[in-house]
């Protein structure tokens, strides 16, 4: 006889685990018990023969639910206790500061899914329907351990059908913490945009809205969505209208996957990530001719489209005669996504005729994650519901803060060499979020248990919101504070997931406050445990107004072009080129005499290197996008264009020392502006911009020894210089690295942040290397 004492830690908590280790304990004949340890893992006590022991870890590793990862078993031998049989022994309270995970949200299985739809099943037509292996999770847990005390689930007793699945470990359901039924559970009601409750099947009706062209607001599980007809150009362009989204592309629901692939070209990979139990939105290519509204996507070759994820779209669905969906979520632009009741029938009611409103609390909000296939390898643009709160491990052991980025913003909590990111966060410039933000942080050191914090880490940027709630949190707390520059942190992000100690890095975004003070965001930079060093980067241009330019490229564009042309040469060159630009402008040819005075005597004027900037500027002088509506709208059309394209007009951008020429590049576009194709322009400016930061980074990774080129931000979302830059390092027999599990744009910077946290607290880098 002998006896074990098992820790096991890991996401072991919500997937089924406990009754998992019961029935394997049975079948191999062994006693004891296993207990859920808050958020220290689960710890089993088995004693028996030695090779039934074996034979159980053995199906322990091998055997484990599929959403059960485990990270690590401690196992020690224990005198025999002489259990008289095998057990689930109730929770504890509390932890001790230990690496239980919590599961993110998880789509709903299969075998919901089929009960779902069985008339002679209990919860036949159930919107909540939910077993161990699927449901919310993240979205309505209020602390650990994760019991349906500590859950929004704790206002709906269960009946005596539920209770006795529940507490069966044999059932599916067995502590199944979001059990329902239509007797005990939550439940949908219907209103008009007033408050009045509709009477009748609210789903059934709110389908039937949907299909006549109303505009529906469904609440779901991370948040309320607005919903309507996607296959109706004018439903879509109402909807356009009411939420002040003129350009910005709409997600879709599809039906099923066979109505995705009659509209959208689909990948083995895209479609595994389509299918997977995230269901996040996926940006696919469009088919050509493209059935649906164009205004859906304007200017776009993609699509953003996710399938359901809950049993209220599969009965949307269902009873719906459209196969897809507007799915997007419901709030004013930048603002954060409604979840409450109340606040829907506030903030919702210029925007939907309709509310689908279920009782259900939603604790923490998670939008729709976001996924871009790029170069063949998925790049998370948002992540949110699906992902969150699933850690990534740094080599570093320290209890920290990064409050991330300003825009698309999501912070990071670090403990015991990991870093848990946050629910997608948002744009931290306006209040509401910040608010949002503030929350979030306080409740995932509530559950992570981080009490006392050693370190809190922020970007560079003076004037970012989040730094300024960092150094405020640092004075309350009595906490250190570690300001970062941005484009190390984008760079650092890659050493953390890649689990690299030293990397060439190419960093290219729109904006980045730079440690001289300029605008960066085309850095060619060496980043190590030992050094960290600014090696090349876009010659700076002057960026008239700057922010400005952001919003109204044409700025940037005349910045750019008045490096090499006189003022009255720029005007010529826009009024050829691009007079419609002009009038884009808020204030048409004033506004646009007005900056060419700018320029002239050099006031108002920012200096940038910033890669987004470039591009803007190419989609302005080729008509392809005159404002930004939406972050990256310019470029990311300009992309579009450039698909179209077929021939390189092997531009050249010549790299003096350390800086990147792109100037040469516009007068290389303007030599053959009246001559060549646009689409091919567009596509050979991509590939030209590409490759000088490609050899660029080669030649440094020679000169220092570095076998590994990283690249990220946002602009490694773009196919084209991604695929570029990553075929000519290869060429040259050096490691390409771009992340997979975290954004490379500044939704991901946290992770990055808290890397460079490590790097200081262990003494590689000073707040010198990380500032200046």
């Amino acid at each position: 006889m002998k006896a074990y004492h098992l820790h096991v830690q890991g996401i072991v908590q919500a997937v089924g685990f406990r009754p998992f280790v019961y029935r394997i304990a049975h079948e191999h004949n062994l006693k004891g018990y296993v207990k859920n340890l808050g958020d220290a893992g689960v710890e089993i006590v088995v004693e028996g023969r030695e090779e039934d022991v074996e034979a159980f870890l053995h199906d322990l590793n091998r055997k484990k639910p599929p959403l059960a990862r485990i990270d690590r078993i401690e196992k020690r031998e224990i005198p025999p206790q002489g259990f008289d049989r095998f057990y689930i022994e109730r929770s504890s309270k509390g932890g001790k500061g230990g690496d239980s995970i919590i599961p993110p949200d998880i789509a709903i299985c299969d075998d919901c899914l089929r009960e779902l739809f069985d008339p002679t099943n209990k919860r036949y037509m159930y919107p909540f329907i939910v077993c161990t292996n699927c449901g919310p999770r993240f979205t309505i847990i209020e602390d650990l351990p994760y019991d349906r005390e500590n859950t929004t689930m704790k206002e709906f007793p269960m009946c005596d059908f539920c209770r006795s699945e529940y507490e069966d470990p044999l059932n599916r359901r067995y502590h199944a913490e979001p059990i329902a039924c239509p007797v005990c559970g939550p439940s949908y009601r219907l209103y008009t945009s007033d408050g009045r409750e509709i009477y009748g099947d609210p789903l059934r009706k709110a389908a039937e809205l949907i299909d006549k062209g109303y505009i529906v607001a469904i609440k779901g599980i991370g948040g309320i969505h607005l919903a309507c007809d996607a296959t109706r150009e004018d439903v879509v362009a109402e909807l356009r209208k009411r939420t002040f989204r003129p350009q910005k592309p709409f997600a879709i629901m599809a039906k099923d996957l066979e109505t995705v692939k009659s509209f959208a070209y689909v990948s083995p990979e895209e479609e595994e990530e389509l299918t997977s139990y995230r269901r996040p939105i996926i940006t696919l290519r469009k088919r050509e001719p493209f059935p649906l509204p164009e205004n859906l996507a304007p200017g776009l070759h993609t699509i953003g489209v996710m399938l359901p994820y809950a049993g209220t779209h599969y009965i949307l669905f269902h009873w719906s005669k459209t196969p897809v969906y507007v799915m997007t979520s419901a709030n004013y632009p930048g603002m954060p996504m409604v979840k409450d009741n109340e606040r829907a029938f506030e903030e919702l009611k210029e925007m939907a005729d309709y509310l689908l409103l279920h009782n259900r609390k939603i604790l923490n909000r998670a939008d729709d994650s976001v996924i871009r296939f790029v170069d063949g390898k998925r790049a998370v643009i948002r992540r949110s519901r699906g992902f969150v709160p699933l850690p990534i491990e740094i080599p570093f052991e320290y209890n920290g803060l990064a409050v991330g980025a300003e825009l698309m913003n999501a912070f990071g909590v670090a403990k015991n060499g990991k870093v848990y990111p946050s629910q997608y966060i948002g744009n931290t410039g306006k209040v509401e979020v910040l608010e949002f933000m503030r929350s979030a942080i306080a409740h995932f050191r509530k559950i992570l248990r981080v009490k006392e914090l050693d370190l809190i880490i922020a970007d560079l940027h003076p004037s970012y919101n989040t730094t300024k709630l960092a150094m405020e949190m640092a004075n309350e707390l009595n906490v250190e504070l570690l300001q970062v520059q941005h484009h190390y942190a984008h760079i650092a992000s890659v050493m953390a997931e890649r689990n690299l100690d030293s990397v060439i890095g190419i960093a290219l975004d729109g904006v980045g406050y730079g440690t001289d003070g300029n605008t960066w965001g085309g850095e060619v930079l060496y980043l190590s445990y030992e050094d960290v060093e600014r090696l090349a980067h876009i010659d700076y241009y002057p960026l008239p107004g700057g922010d400005l330019a952001s919003y109204y490229p044409l700025r940037a564009l005349m910045g750019i072009l008045s490096r090499v042309y006189s003022i009255e040469e720029l005007e010529e060159v826009i009024a050829h080129c691009c007079p419609k630009a002009v009038e884009s402008l808020k204030y048409g040819k004033v506004e646009f005499n007005v900056v060419l005075n700018q320029l002239a005597k050099g006031i108002n004027t920012a200096y940038a290197s910033s890669t987004g900037r470039v591009l803007d500027s190419i989609a302005v002088l080729l008509n392809v996008a005159y404002r930004r509506h939406y972050e990256g709208e310019p470029a990311m059309k300009l992309e579009s264009f450039a698909c179209k394209g077929k021939n390189d007009l092997k531009f050249e951008v010549p790299v003096d020392g350390e800086l990147i020429r792109v100037e040469s590049l516009f007068e290389g576009i303007l030599d053959v502006i009246d001559s060549a194709s646009p689409a091919d322009i567009a596509y050979s400016a991509h590939l030209a911009l590409a490759r000088a930061f490609a050899h660029t980074a080669v030649e440094r990774a020679r000169e220092f020894g570095v076998k590994n080129v990283a690249l990220s931000g946002g602009v490694a979302y773009n196919e084209l210089i991604t695929k570029t830059i990553r075929k000519v390092v290869e060429a040259n027999r050096l490691s390409f690295h771009v992340t997979t599990e975290v954004p490379r744009g500044d939704n991901g910077i946290n992770v990055g942040q808290a890397f460079l946290g490590g790097l200081y607290l262990e003494g590689y880098l000073t707040k010198e290397d990380l500032m200046l």
